[in-house]
């Protein structure tokens, strides 16, 4: 049997915090998590977007637990602000799936002068999982589930820690590639870090295949994505699944009691189909990347990952 969100166990008494979570797969899966029990913190940008989410939500799921933390990822002082206004709330967070992102955009910079895929798409939600560490390691088992893409894979050339921001050489499509390569080292570094600190707080990653989300228009709409951009929005409005079939995979990595930190989930056949655990491809000079990666963003945001124990730490 495929795994659905029927499956999600009861979630009563946990606090789960979505990033993106007024729109497309960052809706379903708040939804999902709040209709299984858990208090959900709506961490998004738009107000009026958010404010319709929860209407959304509340339609839904009448007794459904919510709470909206105002977050823009391309400011590093609004995310700072958003994870004290979520530890001013909460003492643990079981849940933290970083699901918002940007694609293809033209080339700019976030309000600290990131690029603007990178810095959205990665750094800021290094920089939230950072500030919200102490929640995470209060948690008797958090889970942390980084969102990436199979555009990942279109990152030819490695994250430059020269010139990580491709000031020299721009361009849209290979900026998204290695932003959601960045997703992927994250996820995994991540689970390096946790079983280093022997934590029991878990990281996963997630790729939702090719979902028919406003990812896609949007993008036409910013004007960055070119040719290529119309034909992928054409392609997902007429055969891309659906935002709830596309966040099933974050989902499952999120509360599957099966799923183990360093797993990633994803369609079964790529782009379509269930949500299954997929191999990790360890290419030769993986762990120089995650390395580079630690490196370049600690150095960028100024904000190390500090690991300390806690109710979720294991004995040994």
């Amino acid at each position: 049997m495929a795994w659905t969100e029927k499956d999600i166990p009861d979630l009563t008494g946990r606090t789960a915090v979505v990033t993106g979570a007024n729109g497309g797969l960052g809706l379903q899966t708040a939804l999902a998590l709040a209709g299984a029990g858990a208090h959900v913190v709506l961490a998004a940008r738009d107000p009026a977007k958010t404010t319709a989410a929860v209407a959304r939500i509340a339609e839904r799921y009448p007794a459904a637990s919510m709470e909206v933390v105002p977050l823009d990822l391309g400011d590093l002082s609004v995310v700072r602000a958003a994870a004290d206004t979520v530890l001013a709330g909460h003492d643990r967070v079981d849940l933290l799936v970083n699901n918002a992102g940007v694609m293809a955009m033209p080339q700019r910079t976030t309000v600290d002068g990131f690029e603007m895929q990178l810095g959205v798409d990665h750094l800021g939600h290094w920089a939230f999982t950072a500030h919200l560490m102490r929640a995470l390691l209060t948690a008797p088992a958090a889970r942390v589930v980084t969102v990436t893409s199979t555009a990942r894979h279109r990152a030819f050339r490695a994250l430059d820690a020269a010139d990580p921001h491709m000031r020299k050489n721009y361009g849209a499509w290979t900026a998204y590639a290695r932003a959601k390569m960045a997703n992927y080292h994250f996820g995994l570094g991540l689970q390096q870090q946790f079983s280093r600190a022997g934590v029991a707080a878990q990281s996963l990653i997630a790729h939702p295949g090719l979902s028919n989300t406003d990812l896609q228009a949007r993008s036409v709409r910013e004007g960055g994505a070119g040719w290529a951009g119309a034909f992928f929005e054409a392609l997902t409005a007429r055969s891309g699944m659906t935002p709830f079939e596309g966040a099933r995979p974050q989902l499952r990595a999120a509360t599957d009691q099966r799923a183990k930190g360093g797993e990633l989930y994803a369609p079964r056949f790529g782009s379509h189909g269930p949500a299954v655990r997929r191999p990790i491809l360890r290419r030769f000079d993986l762990q120089k990347q995650i390395d580079v990666l630690w490196q370049v963003s600690e150095r960028e945001t100024d904000v190390p990952l500090p690991l300390e124990s806690g109710p979720g730490t294991r004995t040994r």
